[in-house]
């Protein structure tokens, strides 16, 4: 069967294509906070970054639906997200509308995760995404959503309302990578086998 071109296997289909559009968000992003952003600017790049995660759902949808899940796949859509929250998280951090220490907690997960990935790939293990990583996902996307509204929206403190969810998202980012991390060891001793584990 001839396929059109954004079903087909390979790299230019819709999902990969979609990925692709979602990591030119990310200058627009910096563009719109790059200097003392007025209400209609973090109005705009939060919008622009809902409708990042929005595309994310839909591009992971359609490659589950047409069967068109591959390995470049799997690399380019993790790293699209990271790209968008990370710019997101660093632009706020000079606005004052994010702590650092948050951002660095954040990411030095993120590092943390994809090294032990690295790490169990090598070992010949897979480690899914787990439910609380999805969950952290979900906080940490709506938490920088409300950040970067920042300004009261329909008498809503959105800032507020960002600053709570981000600890949240930090304490079930702390929380799920323990769980990545128990999942690693557990796995490895059943690999290896307790004659074979390092002394």
């Amino acid at each position: 069967m001839n396929l059109p071109w954004y079903r087909r296997q390979g790299f230019w289909n819709l999902p990969n294509t979609i990925t692709i559009l979602r990591t030119l968000f990310v200058p627009a992003i910096v563009w719109l906070l790059w200097d003392e952003p007025t209400p209609g600017e973090c109005t705009a790049a939060a919008f622009i970054f809902i409708i990042a995660m929005l595309l994310d759902l839909v591009d992971g949808w359609l490659a589950r639906k047409w069967n068109l899940q591959t390995v470049m796949g799997a690399f380019l859509d993790p790293l699209a997200d990271k790209l968008m929250h990370i710019t997101a998280l660093i632009m706020l951090i000079p606005l004052g509308w994010v702590a650092a220490w948050m951002v660095l907690v954040l990411e030095c997960r993120e590092l943390a995760i994809t090294g032990l990935r690295s790490l169990a790939a090598g070992e010949g293990m897979i480690i899914p995404a787990s439910s609380l990583g999805k969950l952290k996902t979900a906080y940490q996307s709506t938490a920088i959503s409300f950040l970067l509204f920042h300004h009261p929206l329909w008498g809503v403190d959105t800032h507020s309302v960002g600053y709570g969810l981000m600890w949240i998202a930090i304490l079930v980012s702390i929380v799920s990578a323990a769980e990545y991390g128990w999942g690693f060891y557990v796995h490895y001793n059943r690999k290896k086998g307790p004659a074979e584990l390092p002394k």
